[in-house]
């Protein structure tokens, strides 16, 4: 038994109305996903047909995937062929850029193929599941990555007394400084962190899950800017998350958001963050089984 994907709701807002938003997300009859775009950590921007080289990056596997996937498609071969491209089109203009200033990005997929649904992703996107009996799970590649950012970014406030002090998270030297050593790292064997880019090795490490749907139920993709309503503000658990979603929508569930980063604590001392508001993208899926 499948189950069918049926969008109620989306929403993809940039954290900063001035700059790009670098989420983007997309669906098809076999999938539902969010591409989150990582801020560049270059001192200039590379590719300019998106406004900035994560949007540019976020773009190009959104439309590949909506394209592409199928019930029937290999998500980490479509992967491995959007990645083959990216990285002829950004290094054949870019020959001797340093990685740190690579463009990737993380990704959560609802993925339907004929032996059921399907979790896949890579870095720090997520998906939350609430079953028709109330059960809820959240799903993500990394475990532990909210943690780890957290910590990294209090010791960034604590150094510079707020985030947007000093310059901010790239204006502060030892910060950027640590943030390029760990992106250098990124997509390779040592770091062990996989994320969508232009490594296409990355697509051997897909994180997937079969999901057991029971009965109708529903879920939000999302990235962490909107994920941080449970991971971050502790505003609800995985149910309460979804359960409002459906009751509410998705917009006054982001403006809440914004109220935590904008008012409640602009400089992170409450709620540590290297960015005070971020790029926020969530789909509401509802999926009802099939025969």
């Amino acid at each position: 038994m499948t189950a069918r994907i049926t969008i109620l709701d989306t929403i993809s807002d940039p954290g900063n109305p001035a700059k790009p938003n670098d989420d983007s997300f997309g669906y098809n009859e076999a999938c539902a996903f969010v591409i989150d775009g990582a801020t560049g950590l270059g001192d200039r921007q590379y590719m300019d047909e998106a406004g900035s080289d994560a949007a540019w990056i976020a773009q190009h596997f959104a439309r590949g995937f909506q394209d592409q996937i199928t019930s029937e498609t290999s998500v980490s071969e479509v992967a491995r062929n959007l990645s083959q491209t990216a990285r002829a089109a950004f290094l054949s203009r870019h020959e001797n850029v340093p990685r740190y200033a690579w463009p990737l990005t993380a990704f959560a997929m609802l993925h339907q193929t004929r032996d059921g649904l399907h979790f896949v992703g890579l870095g720090d996107s997520c998906l939350f599941l609430l079953q028709e009996d109330g059960a809820a799970t959240m799903h993500m590649a990394i475990p532990g990555a909210y943690e780890y950012e957290q910590n990294q970014a209090r010791k960034h406030i604590a150094r510079t007394g707020g985030i947007t002090k000093d310059g901010g998270a790239l204006g502060n030297s030892e910060t950027l400084a640590l943030l390029r050593q760990h992106r250098e790292r990124q997509n390779t064997p040592e770091s062990g962190v996989w994320t969508l880019g232009l490594v296409p090795e990355a697509a051997d490490h897909l994180v997937s899950e079969r999901l057991d749907i029971r009965g109708k139920a529903y879920a939000i993709v999302c990235s962490d800017g909107f994920s941080d309503l449970a991971v971050l503000y502790a505003t609800y658990d995985s149910a309460g998350l979804v359960r409002t979603a459906r009751e509410k929508g998705l917009r006054p569930m982001l403006d809440e958001l914004r109220r935590f980063e904008r008012e409640i604590d602009p400089e992170g001392l409450r709620y540590p963050r290297y960015k005070q508001s971020d790029d926020t993208t969530a789909l509401l899926v509802e999926l009802t089984p099939g025969s």
